[in-house]
């Protein structure tokens, strides 16, 4: 006898277990409920997102087209500088594969976090979008999200070095601290 007849022999009065099936699909009270407070929950996030930045319309950029904003007042040798990539950058968001309604709630908390520690020069990268169904359409976004920031002094296509026109140099305004700070370090009075 081979091992298999041995096993056979043993197993020869054993009968299976019978068993429930794994998965119960019957919805239940509960999982209704569950359901409701789901929904209701993300409406109140919604009703409570302070993200005032369009989603409605925007006008298309070329890919390869350099972007360029600036404030009024701001400074031609603090925007020619900022063109230059001659400010060490604070921080670096990329939107690469993200969706437009993604990267909008990113750059709006992108933004509103620089401000709240102080940072002043930023990059972002929209990437120029040449492989997709719509060309340039994150970049076209930007331009128009930018431009809408009233915390955005001036904003520009990065370096060649940085990403080039598939992102942009954005340049903050002080915050109220770092104002503080410069009034004291100059002695001029409130």
């Amino acid at each position: 006898m081979d091992d298999f007849d041995d096993f056979t022999a043993a197993m020869g009065d054993v009968t299976p277990l019978k068993t429930q099936a794994r998965v119960n699909l019957k919805k239940t009270q509960r999982d209704a409920q569950s359901t409701l407070n789901r929904r209701q929950a993300a409406i109140a996030v919604t009703a409570t997102d302070n993200n005032h930045l369009s989603d409605d319309y925007v006008e298309m950029v070329n890919p390869q087209e350099v972007l360029s904003y600036r404030s009024n007042g701001l400074q031609d040798g603090v925007f020619r500088k900022l063109r230059r990539g001659k400010y060490p950058l604070d921080a670096r968001l990329d939107l690469h594969r993200k969706t437009v309604e993604q990267a909008r709630s990113e750059v709006f908390r992108f933004i509103d976090d620089a401000q709240k520690y102080d940072l002043r020069t930023l990059i972002i990268l929209h990437g120029k979008g040449e492989k997709e169904a719509k060309p340039a359409l994150l970049k076209s976004w930007i331009n128009r999200w930018l431009k809408e920031l009233e915390d955005v002094l001036a904003f520009c296509s990065a370096q060649q070095f940085d990403g080039g026109s598939g992102a942009v140099y954005v340049l903050l305004k002080k915050s109220e601290r770092q104002k503080q700070e410069t009034r004291d370090a100059h002695g001029i009075r409130d």
